[in-house]
């Protein structure tokens, strides 16, 4: 490590051939060498090998922008570098200490776990509980069941530590590394640590306990990182509310390691409460006549000869596209429907993923680079023009030929009186479109140009 920042410093000064320092700034690029080397693998004495240290640093920027959802560009760009800077579980992206489907699992559905030690933050039945409802979010979608111990070690052992504690990975305080896992298997395999000088909460201020502890299991069942960014695998730190419900792509990954569950929890009202009067929604379409609601993995359909809507998991329907969507339409004169999700578009005809997707928004649509995801978009029937709204302005596109119409961006406000305001989901139902903010909907009626009704968005499930 004594040659490192000399090697930092050579690089720095020759940044005009190294396509990953854009800016010069030495702390940049210590920021990028230290979390490729932590995350990544980049070799510690690559100054000693017979390879060329640009080519290297670039490929592992690219392995890290394409987990992570970013522009795929091998420089450390603003965006990249922010993303480095968030909070994260220490555990490793690649191999060799990443965990992989490779790796070992455990070979047995019962197992243990055990508490060493405690934070100071909490009470120990707060600790206690929020742990057994970590273990609660693995064991309520596959076959294993966990049990703490008390007079041993258990086969998962979570304790809290401070700085060198014996193993790769040290903690140092800061909020860029906060806990990790080890793979299942014996020794320390599968157990927990957490940084100590962390403050750990049950709510949403600095690391919520029971999240990262879900998270950390995971990793202890075998899980690697998700480039999801909505699932509980991804590797930067995302909690944001108390209402947890485990993604897809989480479920799909665990249940390849060890199937499903004998006893699937089945959806009830508790799960997802259509009538609940703050409930808002991931996207919203209509697909041949009906009305269907996304909110993380659940699906609500809207079918007009039921008195009730019909709630079941987004996987049935749609297993190869991504949780948590920004956006939907429906393009019905080709029977497709598309699905946004960052800078990236899916096409689906009925079950099926379109060959060649997901691609990016700027590609397939025309959006300029600075476009990165859409809040919504809906398809005129009649014009065949989609609107896609970005922020307070809004893009046309014609699906007829393919391009966005000259003249665009316009803003919203202008077009849409009284639509002032971010535009969450939009549909179109006859000659209007039902514009969707938080829980209030707004129907805009097409013909005269102004909004002519609003109310609750659970009025569509006859509460």
């Amino acid at each position: 490590m004594s040659s490192l920042p000399l090697l930092l410093l050579l690089w720095a000064a020759s940044s005009y051939s190294f396509p990953v320092i854009q800016d010069g700034l030495q702390k940049n690029v210590k920021t990028v060498w230290k979390y490729l080397e932590n995350y990544y693998n980049l070799g510690k004495n690559m100054q000693a090998k017979n390879v060329n240290g640009k080519e290297v640093m670039a490929e592992k920027l690219r392995q890290m922008q394409q987990l992570f959802g970013l522009k795929v560009t091998g420089n450390s760009d603003p965006e990249t570098l922010r993303a480095m800077k968030k909070p994260r579980c220490g555990v490793p992206d690649v191999a060799p200490y990443a965990i992989t489907h490779n790796n070992p699992r455990w070979t047995k559905t019962h197992l243990t776990y055990s508490i060493l030690n405690y934070t100071p933050y909490l009470s120990k039945a707060v600790v206690e509980d929020a742990i057994a409802r970590a273990f609660r979010v693995w064991s309520d979608v596959t076959p294993l069941t966990f049990q703490r111990v008390f007079e041993e070690e258990g086969d998962i052992v979570l304790s809290f530590h401070r700085g060198d504690h014996g193993d790769l990975y040290t903690f140092d305080g800061s909020k860029y590394h906060f806990a990790h896992a080890f793979l299942p298997g014996l020794g320390l395999g599968g157990n927990v640590h957490y940084d100590l000088d962390q403050k750990w909460t049950d709510n949403n201020e600095d690391f919520n306990l029971f999240y990262v502890t879900a998270h950390e299991l995971g990793h202890s069942l075998g899980l690697s990182h998700s480039n999801d960014e909505e699932a509980l695998m991804f590797p930067s730190y995302t909690w944001s509310n108390k209402d947890f419900v485990l993604n897809q792509d989480d479920i799909n990954r665990i249940q390849a390691l060890y199937g499903p569950s004998p006893n699937p929890i089945q959806l009830t009202d508790a799960t997802l409460d259509p009538c609940n009067s703050g409930l808002t929604f991931d996207a919203i379409i209509t697909y041949r006549g009906e009305v269907i609601f996304f909110k993380d993995r659940f699906y609500i359909r809207v079918i007009s000869f039921l008195p009730e809507p019909l709630i079941d998991v987004i996987d049935l329907i749609w297993p190869n596209l991504p949780g948590k969507f920004d956006a939907a339409y429906e393009v019905s004169g080709v029977d497709e429907l598309r699905f946004f999700k960052g800078s990236k578009v899916w096409a689906v005809q009925e079950q099926n993923v379109l060959e060649g997707f997901p691609m990016d928004i700027q590609s397939f649509f025309g959006f300029p680079s600075n476009v990165t995801n859409i809040d919504a978009a809906v398809c005129e029937e009649e014009t065949g023009k989609t609107y896609f709204f970005v922020d307070h302005m809004y893009w046309r596109y014609d699906e007829n030929t393919r391009s966005m119409d000259p003249g665009y961006p316009r803003l919203i406000a202008e077009d849409f009186p009284g639509i002032d305001y971010k535009v969450d989901d939009v549909i179109q139902k006859e000659d209007n479109f039902y514009f969707f903010h938080q829980s209030i909907q707004y129907r805009f009626n097409l013909k005269t140009r102004r909004i002519d009704d609003s109310s609750d968005i659970n009025t569509w499930f006859n509460c």
